[in-house]
């Protein structure tokens, strides 16, 4: 059959061994972003592919479990299966097979072992089936992640997450843990108690020793009001050394969020860097995404943050919303350009399964979801007239276009965190509801191993089992962090 012209409403998917489903959901679902996958039952041994109805079926080839190591026959499944869809579709994605989050990673790994430009591209290129353009970016982001690492002794430090899970609204596209304030504005202090609780908690038991980055994530952390966030920076402050520290960012996020105030606490308790996240300069999408805010409140807000003396603003921005053709893009990387950010990051959408915008799939079906190379080459041109290089990416599931997200900046207005977490290169204690402590520990081998401590993601959960977070942080995995960290 002729796979350019058939729809995407559903794949059913006939595969021998489940031990490679993930794997042919996540590489069926980067060439089909917006189409459930389902198993196949009846599908007649002979028939390869073939049509029914309006879906597509397919029969996944796996490798027989020969005594090779199980990420060998991984990429061999993949291999086979990029090859055939690739056949399918009539064409072939910007990262090949690679499905993962970091690909840079695999560039930094390389380099690491001695390996030399060439063969990293060649390795990309040929066994991943990277396009050149991709292969060089990831080498490109790769060397200045390295750079940039050896400026701090990552091996021996930790980093801090701090998680408000709270906005004005949840975006269409959001799937995050994040809760409207306006639901959830009387829980705010009860989250506030909890989190006070575990700072008190965890900082004891880091007692003397210093965080190299700090972080407040989100949700939006200015959603808090002006009095709860100096109390809570406050808090952290006489918690922690973060006078210390080498950067200390706060994510303003939602433009909404922000007043001369707030950016006043900001400035108060050392914060040198903060995100303004627009998304886009169109103010037909915002509506249509959910961003209560206007265009005018985006600007309004930067000259504010510039008032308040901050130097080094970052600003978010999606490729691919809802209706966003190459014209709207260009509208908003000529605002962006205007506004003069010290780093822009470069979202390529990704709809994930619980946000509004997958759950109501049908109700947005008119809007189309516009990412190509074009919009993704004018986002980095936009970045080099503006002074930037690109300096961390990551992937995520069901991007639009197969892209990836790019985070760019003026040399040596980089953040760190974006890098040691991207990379997994250093231990992060993350606090707070759904924040996840990642803690790395170095194998004999030079590899590392990764063990995380969970929060739970609900807000009531949170505050009312907060003992039990605590808990989480009192095993041994823990015990192997303080022995780690200087």
């Amino acid at each position: 059959m002729d796979g350019k012209k058939v729809t995407d409403n559903m794949i059913h998917l006939k595969i021998d061994d489940l031990e490679f489903y993930d794997d042919a959901v996540a590489l069926i679902k980067s060439f089909f972003p917006r189409t459930e996958v389902t198993t196949e039952q009846e599908i007649a041994e002979s028939d390869e592919i073939s049509g029914k109805d309006e879906s597509i079926i397919i029969k996944a080839w796996t490798p027989q479990n020969d005594g090779r190591e199980k990420r060998f026959l991984h990429e061999e499944f993949k291999t086979e299966l990029y090859r055939q869809l690739s056949k399918l579709t009539g064409r072939t994605l910007p990262w090949g097979k690679l499905t993962g989050v970091r690909p840079s990673k695999i560039a930094v790994g390389m380099l690491e072992e001695g390996y030399d430009d060439s063969k990293v591209i060649e390795t990309f290129r040929d066994v991943h089936f990277v396009s050149e353009n991709k292969a060089k970016l990831a080498l490109q982001v790769a060397h200045k992640e390295l750079d940039i690492l050896e400026r701090i002794d990552y091996r021996k430090g930790y980093s801090l997450y701090i998680g408000i899970p709270f906005c004005p609204t949840t975006c269409l596209y959001c799937s995050f843990t994040s809760y409207p304030l306006e639901v959830w504005k009387d829980r705010v202090e009860d989250y506030l108690q909890a989190l006070f609780k575990e700072i008190d908690y965890v900082s004891g038991k880091l007692e003397g020793k210093r965080p190299d980055t700090v972080y407040f994530g989100g949700g939006t952390p200015t959603t808090l009001s002006e009095d709860q966030l100096d109390r809570l920076l406050d808090k952290v402050k006489k918690s922690f050394n973060v006078s210390a520290s080498c950067e200390f960012t706060v994510e303003a996020g939602r433009p909404d969020s922000i007043t001369s105030g707030k950016l006043k606490v900001l400035k108060k308790h050392g914060v040198q860097r903060i995100s303004i996240n627009p998304q886009t300069m169109n103010q037909e999408t915002l509506d249509i995404i959910g961003r209560r805010h206007t265009v005018e409140q985006v600007i309004e807000a930067f000259a504010m943050a510039r008032q308040c003396g901050f130097d080094n603003i970052n600003v978010d921005l999606i490729m691919g919303l809802p209706g966003e053709d190459e014209e709207k893009i260009r509208h908003t990387l000529d605002e962006v350009k205007k506004l003069r950010p010290e780093s822009l990051t470069v979202h390529s959408l990704a709809i994930k399964r619980a946000a509004a915008l997958n759950v109501w799939r049908d109700k947005y079906r008119a809007y189309a979801l516009n990412n190509t190379d074009e919009i993704i080459d004018s986002a980095a041109a936009c970045a080099k007239d503006l002074g930037m290089e690109p300096y961390y990416m990551y992937r995520q599931k069901n991007m639009a276009g197969n892209f990836e997200n790019v985070g760019y900046a003026i040399p040596g207005m980089e953040c760190i965190y974006n890098i040691l977490i991207m990379e997994e290169k250093q231990s992060i204690v993350a606090l707070g509801a759904g924040a996840s402590t990642k803690i790395v520990i170095p194998k004999d081998d030079g590899s590392v191993r990764i063990e995380r401590i969970e929060n739970v993601k609900s807000v009531k959960d949170y505050t009312e089992r907060i003992d039990e977070m605590l808990g989480r942080k009192n095993g041994p995995v823990f015990e192997q962090l303080m022995d780690l960290i200087k």
